[in-house]
């Protein structure tokens, strides 16, 4: 995409931090001050950078003088800290993560729109190309985008297992919000101002973007696709794609088990010289140990090998994800044993996105009126439902989906068994850009009788 990777300071001071007031309220109560070096106290705090708007943006103001300065478009990977106390969770919630921030600047509107989508598309080929867990592209409703931007574009990832939503990654359009608070300007060449153009040697202000994804696409992979013998990876990002297992019992002498071990090595050897990121467990433990660990830490394809497959030159192939068992030759000329592998890897791939897929789509509620709205909720599904798109509104659901107004409509709220329903109330999660049909006159869910705008995904959140 032409961005430069950076790196910026992981400290930035009260005075800078708290510049852009707007901005940094939504995070002020999960700063992390450092407030003394030993046992002497600071004569100004420090904070550690809960995001890196702040500290960057002031470098952006110097670097940036002339139109051939744009457009800037860096991306940062580094840790930040929010000091969240409500349940964290590894990887989906926690007070530090790892993330990867892109910040750009633009001469004009229409460049940055255009990034901002181009973006977003890349983070949702993550999640489905490499990942294999379906997304739902889409636009932040006001209340819920980035504070100190124009809009909020987000992918958005379901967990059945829990009954909720996740934000995947997001991708904002800042406008020219930062511009204005740090003097992020430029001159000569043609730049856009209040939605005029202008040109020749006055001073523009630029159009920035910011866009990042986390850590938490880990915890989305092990939520969506494990199960209860451990994790299940997509071959695509699996660290290990196959493991070569021989097998023998104490009633083979020591040439047969010298002959498996060996004819097990080279296909192995076979397989990493074709591509693949095989491995050679040749530890001296029993073949149902081996099976565990390796089926324990998600790894898509077994192959095992023991007296009886060494003799008709056959090896057996375990899928991870569904526990298929094929027997393929491993001398087919026609057919290279690390070619198989190859195509079912993909198989695999396509099956395990195709089978998430099913099951958020399985789990998604069309509801056009409140009580099916409610209905969906109680099911722990995500509902599709005609929004006028007010935050006054979008309050009202907050509220109304509490624990508390929710036990008063369906009696009692079970949260532990079978029937359990997830707790907390349902947000927006995203205005989906693939908007199903809406018949005209139809009205908002929520029962107000205003005119519904557009199709909007609401669900329970982490």
């Amino acid at each position: 995409m032409g961005v430069e990777p950076c790196y910026f300071p992981m400290f930035v001071s009260e005075d800078a931090l708290t510049r852009e007031a707007d901005h940094i309220e939504d995070f002020a109560p999960e700063v992390a001050w450092v407030t003394h070096s030993g046992k002497t106290e600071l004569e100004k705090p420090l904070a550690i950078r809960p995001t890196s708007e702040t500290i960057m943006y002031p470098a952006f103001a110097r670097w940036i003088r002339s139109h051939r300065d744009l457009p800037l478009r860096l991306v940062q990977y580094c840790n930040v800290v929010r000091w969240e106390f409500k349940s964290p969770v590894p990887f989906l919630r926690t007070r530090e993560f790892l993330w990867q921030e892109g910040h750009t600047a633009w001469a004009t509107k229409e460049e940055a729109d255009a990034e901002v989508l181009e973006a977003l598309d890349m983070y949702g080929r993550v999640y489905e190309e490499l990942l294999a867990v379906p997304v739902v592209k889409g636009r932040k409703s006001h209340k819920e985008k980035f504070a100190g931007g124009d809009f909020t574009t987000t992918v958005e990832a379901f967990i059945p297992a829990a009954g909720r939503a996740i934000q995947g990654a997001t991708s904002h359009s800042l406008g020219q919000n930062f511009a204005k608070m740090f003097d992020i300007s430029y001159s000569g060449g043609e730049g856009e101002e209040g939605g005029e153009a202008k040109a020749g040697s006055a001073k523009h202000l630029v159009w920035q973007n910011s866009w990042g994804i986390t850590t938490r696409v880990i915890g989305v992979m092990v939520m969506v696709h494990g199960d209860d013998k451990g994790l299940v990876l997509p071959p695509r990002v699996a660290p290990i794609q196959l493991a070569g297992i021989y097998i023998y019992s104490t009633k083979n002498d020591e040439a047969t088990v010298k002959r498996l071990h060996d004819q097990c090595e080279k296909l192995v050897e076979d397989m990493v010289a074709a591509g693949i990121r095989a491995h050679f467990d040749d530890r001296e433990r029993t073949p149902g140990f081996k099976y565990a660990h390796w089926e324990q830490r998600g790894v898509p394809l077994r192959m095992e090998i023991g007296p009886n497959d060494l003799e008709n030159n056959q090896v057996v192939l375990v899928r991870r994800d569904d526990g298929t068992k094929i027997t393929v030759p491993f001398n087919d000329p026609l057919r290279p044993l690390p070619e198989v592998v190859a195509d079912l890897l993909e198989g695999i791939q396509s099956s395990m996105l195709n089978k998430a897929r099913a099951e958020r789509d399985s789990r998604t509620t069309i509801a056009w009126t409140w009580p099916e709205f409610l209905e969906g909720l109680r099911k722990g599904n995500l509902v599709l439902a005609p929004w006028c798109c007010t935050t006054e509104t979008e309050d009202w659901v907050k509220e109304q989906t509490s624990a508390e107004k929710l036990a008063e409509v369906y009696g009692s709220m079970p949260t532990e068994g079978e029937g359990r329903i997830p707790l907390g109330s349902a947000k927006t999660l995203c205005i989906p850009f693939n908007q199903p049909p809406m018949p005209k006159g139809t009205k908002c869910f929520t029962g107000t009788g205003a005119d519904a705008i557009s199709w909007t995904l609401w669900g329970r959140s982490y």
